[in-house]
């Protein structure tokens, strides 16, 4: 499917009626065949007769204005590339639009002209107005996305859950504990490979385990349910600094450092004084480890996270990140964020929110919870966001997801993560709403103010 898009936007001073007029053409990108045309460990099927998938119609379907039927504005241009689905999170939306009307008090979102929107022979012609109080700022670059997308962005004070889209949740209550412990305690995928690596910390030893899984090839004897997995290689790497702190409760967590190296992480959280650390750092390639026992000066830490996968039901509270070679642990007084360099304990810098966080979850409470992840260059927490430049962002701090234990892990437009609360085991796909279905960069960029409304009218066509 060919796609040809323009778009002009009006901005009308509100006091003269003077209108300015921008005229541009845009080029779409590959995020809505990528979408239809990928079916990750066979998201879009139904293992059971009432599996919970999501509905197409409605939700994704017809194209616009659902999987299409949100605008996304940004001050900065955009890279011109077919395959890039997503900004960087150093140039997140300053505006955007649904495909209804903005009745929340969030001045970011615009609305849909209802009456004016309308589906045509060969394709769709979009409206959408700001007020004068809505949409201000540079506009450097537009692009179409999803309806959910152009809900709040990556999440807003008025609401963030529209960002992750679920559509499928598997329950995995019948593999025993010792068989969820390897998924909770998953690390890193790769999905292209049909590969998990799951790391864990017992005996003295770093615990890695290989696990082919089916995400786009299915063998003769497998299903798509995961209780078909199987451990390729479990190798137990014993340590001489590093262990899991805390005597009832385990005190530690695992990263990917997407460098090359796992990292392992433990500490006790500390409300004064100075932070011990204890990390290492495992090569992907042969094992090989570094190991490190720091004391971090006047850094008040919470714990990274928390272990227990020898319980009625397993255990996995995540409260760390990485990105960029710098673990990011959240101060203990809920005010800020600790960036440490793994190169250097000497490079520690406490990146203050603004506001005191409410510190809970992007899932539901339970034995397992999820604060913190990775999308994209974006680390995303509970009301909280941080971008690549160490900027915050301020959200509502709705539970996005269902239960949660491992960090999400990304292939194009989708996120899955397993996790579970007592007795209720998941594993969950998501869609990542404020994809970019097109990009338009403007000629030269142009300011929306406090005394203009703005008329954006994108029309849509097959070719």
């Amino acid at each position: 499917m060919r796609l040809k898009g323009t778009m002009v936007i009006e901005l009308t001073d509100a006091e003269t009626g003077a209108v300015e007029t921008i005229t541009e053409e845009n080029m779409v990108t590959n995020a809505v065949n990528n979408i239809l045309g990928s079916n990750p460990m066979g998201v879009f099927y139904s293992e059971e007769e009432l599996a919970d998938v999501l509905a197409w119609n409605k939700s994704l379907l017809p194209i616009c204005p659902n999987m299409v039927g949100g605008i996304l504005l940004f001050s900065k241009t955009l890279e011109e590339d077919a395959d890039i689905m997503y900004a960087g999170s150093d140039n997140l939306p300053v505006a955007y639009a649904s495909n209804n009307v903005n009745s929340s008090a969030n001045t970011a979102r615009g609305s849909m002209n209802q009456t004016e929107s309308k589906a045509l022979e060969n394709g769709y012609r979009f409206v959408w107005e700001f007020t004068p109080s809505q949409g201000n700022g540079t506009i450097a670059a537009v692009a179409l996305t999803s309806a959910q997308g152009g809900q709040n962005g990556f999440g807003s004070l008025v609401g963030d859950a529209s960002t992750f889209l679920q559509i499928k949740k598997l329950d995995i209550r019948d593999l025993s504990t010792s068989q969820q412990a390897v998924l909770f305690e998953a690390v890193e995928m790769d999905f292209e490979g049909n590969l998990l690596y799951s790391i864990t910390f017992e005996d003295s030893s770093v615990r890695i385990r290989k696990v082919r899984i089916p995400v786009f090839s299915i063998g003769l004897n497998e299903k798509l349910d995961d209780s078909t997995y199987t451990v390729l290689e479990d190798n137990a790497v014993p340590t001489e600094t590093f262990l899991f702190l805390g005597s009832y409760t385990k005190y530690g967590e695992f990263m990917d450092g997407r460098d090359g190296y796992w990292y392992g992480f433990s500490n006790e959280g500390n409300s004064s004084g100075n932070a011990r650390l204890l990390w290492v750092r495992i090569s992907k390639a042969d094992h090989s480890m570094t190991e490190g026992d720091w004391t971090l000066p006047n850094a008040k830490l919470m714990s990274v996270g928390e272990r227990d996968m020898s319980g009625s039901y397993p255990e996995r509270k995540c409260r760390c990140c990485m990105r960029g070679g710098y673990l990011h642990v959240p101060a203990y007084d809920k005010k800020g964020i600790y960036k440490i360099n793994m190169a250097n304990m000497a490079d520690v810098t406490l990146i203050p929110f603004g506001f005191t966080s409410k510190w809970k979850p992007l899932c539901d409470t339970g034995t397992c919870e999820l604060y913190l992840t990775l999308v994209g260059d974006l680390i995303v927490g509970g009301d909280f966001q941080i971008t690549v430049n160490d900027g915050v962002v301020h959200t509502q701090g709705s539970a996005r997801l269902t239960s949660a234990a491992t960090p999400l892990f990304q292939y194009g437009q989708f996120l899955v993560g397993w996790g579970g609360s007592y007795g209720s085991e998941y594993r969950s796909m998501y869609l990542l709403t404020p994809y970019l279905a097109s990009v338009n960069n403007l000629s030269s960029a142009v300011v929306k103010t406090v005394d203009k409304t703005m008329k954006i009218t994108y029309t849509l066509t097959e070719e």
